[in-house]
């Protein structure tokens, strides 16, 4: 898969201290869990803990290690087990099976990290590292930050089907922040859109010009409170703002409120990964379907963003900032990304990701890239929504503007909510 290169004049000090600090993050991430958390899928879309702690490791090995000579594979078998979806590298063990795997057990797969790492480490403090190598390594990290991600949403998923409603790491939660609730208008224009001068993702180039009609954005992602108002209406029992597909999943799926949200009394609480806490009117509506982020559009008046105004509008709102104020779900783990509280746009980057109406599909002249790593992004460009801006999950140097992120419409354990457009 090509990327953008980030600068490799001084790659091997700066990549090897990455490589070490992504890959720690990943134990940090683990830390709280038993062996047992390790082990569970709770649902086809969930993948164990251990799984994705030995799938990223492998990634490594397979692209790159065992491209290096004289390195011993660790055990054959992990290629069958670990392998998620690259046809080109050989069979996959089925994906909803995951959690049948109880062997090898989680102090082998600890082993197989330490193994893998201290090898990639000589890699990178050798005096000959080429640039294909480096450019592979920097795929390798965005592709374990995705899966840390992954971590957190899928354990929270986990933990929910607990009766016990277990906390994963305990936290306060900050302060309810008032969203600015103004518009901001966008001319008409033909704009330049995709990924430039940074690493990217191949389904983030080649760069391109999008003609866009006028068109407004809210300043902020819908909150909690909308929401309520939009369930009180009888938006769950309501066909009419409801896309015909989403009305059958929603009934089949017997959604009545986001994904966490349980009704206790008159307070609806929702299931964090601090435990289950009553739910501010204030914090963006999380853990949607795109099902139901169109129809609370539709419900309220106005649509969803496509890819492309979000695109646009992002780079010209506050900014993006480093800042440690956290919310519900990511507290005391890592910075998140977050415009605002200004008179600009807020809240664009790392909150919640934003379903678009945008199917995911190939830009202008794209062409998936030669070889196993073309089959990254470009073979799931089907039945599938773009979502833009990471989430508090989202690691705050693997966030940008261009980042497109997909899911399949009826997929709610993403930490997904929305912002209205018209």
């Amino acid at each position: 898969m090509s990327s953008i290169s980030e600068s490799t004049s001084t790659c091997e000090p700066t990549l090897a201290d990455r490589y070490r600090r992504v890959r720690q993050f990943t134990d940090q991430i683990v830390e709280p869990l038993s062996a047992e958390d390790c082990l569970v899928q709770s649902m086809p879309d969930v993948s164990p803990t251990r799984w994705h702690m030995a799938h990223t490791t492998w990634f490594f090995e397979t692209f790159i290690l065992a491209h290096q000579g004289d390195q011993d594979v660790f055990d054959p078998q992990f290629n069958y087990l670990f392998n998620s979806y690259y046809n080109t590298i050989g069979k996959q063990f089925p994906r909803p099976q995951r959690g049948l795997i109880s062997r090898p057990g989680l102090d082998r797969i600890k082993d197989y990290r330490q193994v893998v790492d201290q090898r990639m480490l000589e890699l990178l403090s050798g005096p000959d590292l080429s640039q294909d190598v480096a450019d592979a390594v920097l795929i390798g990290l965005n592709h374990e930050q995705q899966h840390q991600e992954l971590m957190l949403t899928d354990i929270k998923h986990v933990l929910s089907c607990n009766p016990t409603l277990p906390v994963y790491r305990p936290g306060s939660f900050p302060d309810a922040w008032r969203p600015n609730q103004d518009w901001f208008e966008f001319e008409e224009g033909v704009y330049e859109m995709g990924a430039v001068d940074q690493f990217a993702f191949d389904n983030e180039l080649p760069r391109h010009r999008q003609f866009l009609e006028p068109f407004g954005l809210a300043s902020s992602p819908v909150n909690c409170g909308q929401y309520i108002e939009f369930i009180e209406a009888g938006g769950y029992q309501k066909p009419d703002p409801w896309l015909s597909l989403g009305w059958s999943t929603a009934e089949q799926q017997q959604w009545d409120a986001p994904l966490y949200w349980v009704r206790q009394g008159s307070q609806w609480m929702v299931f964090t990964l601090a435990g289950l806490v009553p739910v501010c009117p204030e914090w963006p509506v999380c853990h949607l379907s795109y099902f139901e982020a169109d129809a609370f559009a539709r419900w309220a008046g106005y649509r969803l963003p496509t890819e492309f105004e979000w695109e646009l509008a992002s780079g010209q709102g506050a900014g993006n900032q480093f800042a440690d104020r956290l919310w519900p779900d990511g507290q005391a783990l890592h910075p998140t990304c977050e415009n605002g509280p200004s008179e600009s746009i807020q809240q664009m980057m790392g909150t919640v990701w934003e379903w678009t109406s945008s199917s995911y599909a190939a830009y202008p002249g794209y062409l998936p890239p030669a070889g196993a790593l073309g089959e990254y992004n470009g073979k799931f460009m089907c039945n599938q929504y773009v979502l833009r801006g990471g989430s508090v999950a989202t690691s705050c140097d693997h966030i940008r503007t261009t980042y497109r992120n997909f899911f399949p419409p009826d997929a709610r354990w993403q930490f997904s909510g929305l912002r209205l457009a018209r």
